[in-house]
């Protein structure tokens, strides 16, 4: 599965955290993580990781359900989850899922199509 998932590192980026600093006066310690347009509570989609940088959201999630919510499926979607304690299922379409941990996110290969999200109240997957 890792072969078609591509993870998304350093979203928290230097200029960001420096852009941050000088502007607030607050330490590196004390800075949150970037959430992309996506805030707390919520699990984010985006078009692509284009979207996902510039914080532009196509949909978000925020209930706890027992079985998947449908979403419109598409390729190259990006998903931030900024949850702290919740972990994410997002269904594919070939059959199968993914799990996102709390506080994370990912950019699917072009091949890969979510239909489906979950969110459950568990920490880890």
């Amino acid at each position: 599965m890792k072969s078609v998932i591509r993870r998304v590192a350093g979203f928290a980026g230097v200029s960001v955290a420096v852009a941050a600093m000088s502007v607030t006066g607050a330490s590196a310690a004390h800075a949150e993580a970037p959430t992309h347009g996506c805030p707390y509570p919520w699990v984010c989609f985006y078009v692509d990781n284009n979207a996902l940088l510039a914080g532009t959201p196509l949909s978000k999630y925020q209930d706890v359900t027992s079985g998947y919510q449908a979403v419109t499926p598409r390729a190259h979607y990006g998903v931030m989850n900024t949850r702290n304690d919740d972990v994410v299922y997002l269904r594919l379409q070939g059959g199968g899922s993914v799990c996102l941990p709390p506080n994370n996110s990912t950019v699917f290969a072009n091949s890969v199509v979510v239909t489906g999200i979950r969110i459950s109240s568990s920490s880890t997957c």
